[in-house]
């Protein structure tokens, strides 16, 4: 007989997917906000049958879904009470921490020129950009001003992040994380504290062929405590980490990680992991295309065909879970693509759980923190919290 009700945990992270405004949003400037009503609008309805299968639908009024539970799922919706909408708030407090000082943005003027003219100083680099910008769209602007120049790429986001490109045949991967590096020295101090900083390598000739490569590199604050992930591997369980979820914890917790190049190409390294895997534990996964992509362009139409695809790949990964896994799918914030602006939106995520070992499908009361999450997973591997964690286990799950 097995020790634990779920030998492994999946929890998936739809990044940005948010269902419904917060109570404080206004305080946010994001009153209205409603990522997947608002897509589900503008597509005419989304055709997601599987998530429609396992209870969203009952969650929110989302065109193209009905109010139904499936006998293997428990659904509920969560609130963020972190002092913050970004990627690392969100994630941190999946796993049990509350962020009472948010993390700094950059995105309307840019970072200050002083930041600029240190960064400058310290690594003997000139700098052009210093915009919030699509990654893929500053180098296909900036990119050929950069081969003549050889000055980097600097831009940000809506994120707390600074991000440096460079063209690898101009720029070696080696300097560009030793300029990275001295950014992440720079900007710990206060008057700047940024969450990441991002080595974002480039190849091809012209602004048409300009790809970035796989070399990316993240030098991420470490969350502030020890989190749930710590926890956990203390214990001697694995914690798996697809995508760029170990990048978000600074590799703290984190037993295996494994890079991703898409959602889909997400999909399939966790239905691979679904089949093998490493032994009991938490496998933590991002699907960062609905943010990056989609959220963050505002493009509502390509936000709702990724919802679509996903729903497809959805179909495939639910038959290979096995008695004693646990399927949780949820966001870390929202990001409304018919919102103004380019930031995301503070949001309520819903949270599906899903194992063929549930019998009595439902939807419960909403959790007044996304920590339940991490709390619900302590529980069940049976591991003690820390006392800094927030947060309350989902009992209905555990049954």
């Amino acid at each position: 007989m097995n020790q634990y009700k779920y030998q492994r945990i999946f929890l998936m992270v739809m990044d940005s997917v948010g269902i419904g405004a917060l109570p404080d949003a206004k305080d946010f400037g994001d009153e209205g906000s409603h990522t997947l009503l608002h897509v589900s609008q503008k597509m005419k309805g989304l055709s997601i049958p599987t998530l429609n299968s396992l209870g969203l639908g009952s969650l929110a009024p989302i065109l193209g879904t009905q109010p139904r539970i499936h006998p293997h799922a428990i659904v509920t919706t969560a609130k963020e009470v972190s002092a913050g909408k970004d990627t690392m708030t969100g994630h941190w407090e999946i796993m049990g921490l509350k962020t009472t000082k948010p993390f700094k943005t950059f995105t309307d003027k840019g970072f200050p020129p002083s930041l600029i003219q240190e960064l400058t100083t310290k690594t003997g680099h000139q700098f052009i950009g210093n915009i919030a910008a699509s990654g893929t769209e500053i180098i296909k602007n900036l990119g050929e001003e950069h081969l003549r120049t050889k000055a980097l790429i600097v831009y940000t986001s809506a994120d707390s992040v600074l991000q440096i490109a460079a063209h690898e045949k101009v720029i070696p991967l080696a300097e560009l994380y030793r300029v990275c590096e001295i950014a992440r020295d720079i900007c710990l101090r206060p008057e700047y504290r940024l969450g990441r900083i991002i080595a974002r390598p480039f190849i091809g000739d012209h602004p048409s062929t300009f790809k970035r490569t796989p070399n990316r590199h993240d030098y991420a604050l470490s969350p502030t405590q020890p989190t749930v992930m710590d926890d956990l591997k203390t214990a001697g369980f694995v914690i798996s980490c697809i995508g760029k979820i170990s990048d978000i914890f600074n590799g703290q917790g984190v037993t295996h990680s494994i890079k991703t190049l898409s959602n889909s190409d997400g999909m399939q390294k966790t239905m691979a992991q679904i089949r093998e895997g490493f032994g009991a534990g938490l496998y933590f996964i991002n699907l960062v295309d609905f943010d990056s992509e989609f959220g963050h362009r505002r493009d509502t139409i390509g936000y709702g065909k990724a919802l679509e695809l996903f729903d497809r790949e959805l179909q495939q990964l639910l038959p290979i879970l096995k008695q004693d896994d646990l399927l949780i799918i949820t966001a870390d914030h929202g990001n409304d693509p018919t919102h103004p602006g380019t930031d995301h939106t503070r949001e309520r995520v819903p949270v599906i759980m899903y194992s063929p070992s549930l019998h009595q499908g439902k939807m419960i009361s909403e959790r007044e923190s996304f920590a339940d999450m991490g709390q619900t997973i302590l529980a069940n591997f049976k591991v003690k919290s820390a006392s800094h964690l927030i947060g309350n286990p989902m009992t209905e799950v555990l049954k």
